[in-house]
């Protein structure tokens, strides 16, 4: 299967205006230390895995070399979204060394920083494995990578949430108090953006009930312990989804799926990554 049939990247268009900006900053105007090799010499290189991981980023790295050498070939042993035992071999390259060389970084630094996030994603999606409770993500992604990152995140089991601010109509507590209420807030997004899916952000029961009345599409249980979500799941009676943020750890998003609440949104998924240890090793012909 494709990778664009698994999980559907974000366009070619928008994954190399990422690399673009990643080789800008990384080299500039020019590899200084790649000129010690001569220009036409060729070479060999695997890459390996070197810690238990959930792969993403595929079309990042790739995309990070075919820009250095149009004809470079790269030979992959794993899918984005496979589970990778620690030493495997990822893939194997061959192509100009210059290349190989300058590319390397930037296509690391893609491929270890998402498949941190889809690791970290895999764990959260295991642990609510059987419960029906599906896991989000939330815009707490690294600038300029978001895309990427919400791309990661499905390749770990998780389902993205809005993409932006452009894309569903969140009201939060400043909204509701610059808005005045819930009911205000609501009636003025209806009349706005009538065909955007909105959400309303509840800090308590009370304000449960008033968005349950204002019509909204889900409602968001802003740091409602384990009680008080079982009572939302009983008061909202399965008239729209409930969602629960805040406060959410990998050792109590099971616990808190066993309320019945449709949904879990957890920023560490894409903002406390940490990155694969990935190996690059150059063998020249």
């Amino acid at each position: 299967m494709t990778q664009a049939g698994r999980f559907s990247p974000p366009s070619r268009e928008q994954i190399l205006c990422d690399i673009e900006r990643a080789f800008t900053e990384d080299v500039g105007d020019g590899d200084a230390t790649a000129e010690l090799l001569p220009a036409e010499s060729t070479a060999r290189a695997t890459l390996t895995c070197r810690e238990s991981a959930v792969l993403a980023g595929r079309p990042w790295f790739d995309a990070c070399f075919q820009a250095r050498d149009p004809g470079v070939s790269i030979e992959w042993f794993f899918d984005d979204g496979d589970a990778v035992p620690a030493g495997a071999k990822l893939c194997a390259l061959s192509g100009r060394a210059r290349a190989l060389v300058t590319a390397e970084r930037s296509a690391l630094n893609f491929l270890q920083l998402l498949s941190g996030t889809a690791t970290t994603t895999a764990a959260y999606a295991a642990a609510l494995a059987g419960t029906g409770t599906r896991l989000l993500d939330t815009r707490k992604t690294v600038p300029g990578l978001r895309l990427a990152q919400k791309y990661a995140v499905r390749c770990g089991g998780g389902v993205n949430h809005r993409i932006g601010l452009y894309d569903g109509v969140l009201i939060k507590e400043n909204h509701i108090i610059a808005a005045g209420g819930i009911a205000a807030a609501v009636a003025a997004a209806r009349r706005l953006h009538p065909g955007l899916p909105l959400e309303v952000e509840a800090e308590s029961l009370e304000e449960l009930n008033q968005a349950l009345s204002a019509g909204v599409d889900r409602v968001m249980l802003d740091n409602f312990d384990l009680a008080a979500m079982r009572q939302a799941v009983s008061v909202a009676g399965g008239r729209v989804p409930l969602e629960v943020s805040g406060n959410v750890e990998l050792a109590t998003i099971r616990e808190i799926a066993t309320t019945g609440v449709d949904f879990v949104s957890v920023g560490a998924l894409t903002k406390h990554v940490r990155a694969i240890d990935l190996s690059l090793r150059l063998h020249l012909d």
